[in-house]
């Protein structure tokens, strides 16, 4: 709820939650469920935010549309058509995540699988591939593929510099060249306090600096002749 406020006074419109956390390790924190999701759904009522949630398997996705205002498809099930495919179903817009080893084309024709069945809202994320090089970063923000979604499709293209670096200091910076390449929004992971994150501490800034952050990319985004 505290970043939820948050998030509503700096100016934002959409809250994202994981209410099912895909991970890497079994054992890692997987998230609320349905739980999750109803406390999603408490903080739309209570700021007027809405709310965009992972769907994980054709089994969660009734459970989900049921809560969630936008499905999200995550970069480990892009991959994933009936998924993809039952989301569309559900006419609810959907957030798809470029999968960490997938190409541009792959990316788009993924989009296709949505825009076939008749669903036309599909805003597609870039959240960074992985490299030979992980060392420094967990992945690569790759800001070409923004320009180059946006010349191929008629789709939004927002970016996630949070899970493209992984790294807290990396963040606001690559959100900034994000926005210079002409990146429609972000998706900025936030916590009240990240040390105590049980999901993506390391990369989540504070709830603090969120009315700074919303400023300086609206001042970014005009300097280059363009509004968020």
């Amino acid at each position: 709820m505290a970043t939820a406020d948050a998030v509503k006074a700096s100016g934002f419109s959409i809250l994202r939650g994981g209410a099912f956390k895909p991970r890497t390790s079994p054992y890692s924190f997987q998230g609320m469920a349905i739980e999750g999701l109803r406390l999603l759904a408490e903080a739309r009522e209570k700021t007027g935010l809405k709310i965009v949630t992972e769907v994980m398997s054709e089994a969660d996705v009734q459970d989900v549309a049921a809560y969630a205002d936008i499905l999200q498809i995550g970069a480990r099930t892009m991959h994933t058509f009936r998924l993809l495919e039952r989301v569309a179903e559900t006419g609810k817009p959907v957030l798809l995540k470029r999968g960490f080893h997938a190409t541009i084309k792959e990316w788009l024709l993924a989009a296709e699988y949505i825009l076939k069945i008749g669903n036309p809202n599909v805003i597609l994320c870039e959240r960074g591939i992985r490299s030979f090089d992980g060392e420094f970063a967990r992945n690569v923000l790759d800001l070409t593929a923004i320009q180059i979604a946006k010349k191929e499709s008629h789709l939004p293209v927002i970016a996630d510099p949070s899970h493209g670096t992984g790294v807290r200091e990396f963040v606001v910076p690559m959100a900034r060249a994000a926005i210079a390449a002409g990146a429609d929004g972000l998706i900025i992971e936030s916590h009240p306090n990240p040390a105590e994150a049980l999901s993506d501490g390391p990369q989540s800034i504070p709830t603090a600096e969120i009315p700074d952050l919303a400023k300086e990319m609206q001042t970014i985004a005009a300097a280059v002749g363009r509004t968020l």
